[in-house]
């Protein structure tokens, strides 16, 4: 099925919605890619007399900071920083409701209190006014952009804003499961139709086609009609489930794609991702890719073989560290950034005991893992003008 580009206006009116929850539950902190005190004597931000100790406050879904997932990892991120800078001290604040205007007034409420915000998800993109009338106070935003009142995005001096490229992650967990299937029925199962969401669709099948293409195979990315994905109206195939909090659905799903005979299946559907472990581990054959964290152990079976082959990576805690030592070291500068493989923000597991693909597969991935580093191979996203049939690098 051709896939056809959508306008970045998508991402824009998602980021007004909601959040892309994480893609399922992980008790692990380690993951391999390729490879506080009061306010009182604060500079303003972009000032380089920063106080190293730091008040932080990260902000996340009903979920937590110890979903194991998506907001753990970022809550990781800070941590690490701690350990290098003991007189800092962070807070978790929990938004009970998810819903973005919630959410924002929430951040609106507690930022002067803090030295550092750490936003987690789509449901913060709104915090552009509430930056604009806090200059005092640093922010981290993952997974979205600042927006005005109006919802336009914007660039602001006292915001780090951190989107990743998903469809690159997505694009190994293709050829991963290309490469390691037996049956040569692969599939992918999201949540909702988000950009990122999307994203990590288009990169899985055009992984799956690189292989195919490139090692002379037949893999076959299935999908349940009934569960195809629609955005403006328009049929974009793939798997989702309706809801990041779903895990009856995918469960059904789940077990609908092995019916039609799916060895391998990639997961990025957050709380509804489970029901397709769950589906995969009372089939006993079907392996599943994990994704944004190393989901190994929750890939444990009882007596039975781990089910997860290996997982795909969205590198959050690096880079939260990062701008939390920028800000401490006085070095901080706001923006809005895109991180890709050439900041080794992407990526699989591989570390031994961590993973079950073989070094044969291993050697291809690193080989394309090269490729898309340096922009030679481009899988497409959801506001590209390329497809999973037809993108940069794979001819």
């Amino acid at each position: 099925m051709m896939r056809k580009k959508f306008l970045a206006v998508l991402m824009t009116s998602v980021f007004a919605v909601t959040m892309l929850a994480g893609c399922g539950n992980s008790n692990s902190g380690t993951t391999t890619a390729t490879n506080a005190s009061t306010n009182e004597g604060q500079t303003s931000a972009g000032d380089t007399e920063k106080n190293e100790a730091l008040n932080i406050a990260i902000v996340s879904s009903p979920n937590g900071v110890d979903d194991g997932s998506f907001n753990e990892d970022n809550y990781n991120g800070v941590l690490s920083f701690i350990e290098k800078f003991p007189d800092s001290k962070v807070t978790p604040i929990r938004e009970e409701t998810g819903v973005p205007a919630n959410v924002v007034e929430k951040i609106s409420t507690e930022a002067a209190n803090y030295d550092v915000m750490v936003c987690l998800g789509f449901q913060a993109a709104g915090i552009g006014t509430v930056a604009q009338d806090n200059p005092d106070v640093d922010f981290i935003l993952v997974d979205s952009y600042p927006t005005d009142a109006d919802g336009n995005t914007i660039e602001l001096d006292n915001v780090y804003a951190m989107l990743f490229a998903e469809q690159e992650s997505g694009f190994f967990a293709g050829m991963a499961a290309a490469l390691e299937t037996t049956s040569n029925k692969v599939a992918v199962v999201t949540a909702q139709t988000f950009p990122s969401n999307i994203n990590y669709q288009y990169g899985f099948e055009a992984g799956v086609n690189y292989v195919n293409k490139k090692y002379n195979k037949s893999v076959e990315c299935v999908e349940i009609k009934s569960y195809a994905g629609s955005v403006s109206g328009e049929d974009i195939g793939g798997n989702y489930t309706g809801n990041f909090n779903d895990e009856a659905t995918g469960k059904v799903l789940g077990e609908a794609l092995i019916k039609e005979g799916c060895d391998i299946i990639f997961v990025a559907a957050g709380a509804s991702g489970n029901g397709v472990f769950t589906a995969a581990k009372e089939a006993g054959n079907v392996k599943v890719i994990g994704c944004d964290v190393d989901q190994y152990d929750d890939g444990v079976n009882g007596t039975k073989d781990n089910i997860i082959l290996t997982s795909v990576l969205k590198v959050m805690s690096l880079n939260v560290d990062k701008q939390l030592t920028a800000i401490a070291e006085g070095t901080f500068k706001g923006g809005n950034v895109l991180l890709q493989a050439d900041t080794d923000s992407t990526g699989y597991v591989k570390a031994e005991g961590r993973n079950q693909l073989s070094e044969d597969t291993i050697s291809k991935l690193d080989e394309a893992y090269a490729l898309v580093k340096d922009g030679t191979i481009v899988p497409p996203s959801s506001t590209s003008d390329t497809t999973p049939e037809d993108f940069p690098g794979l001819n």
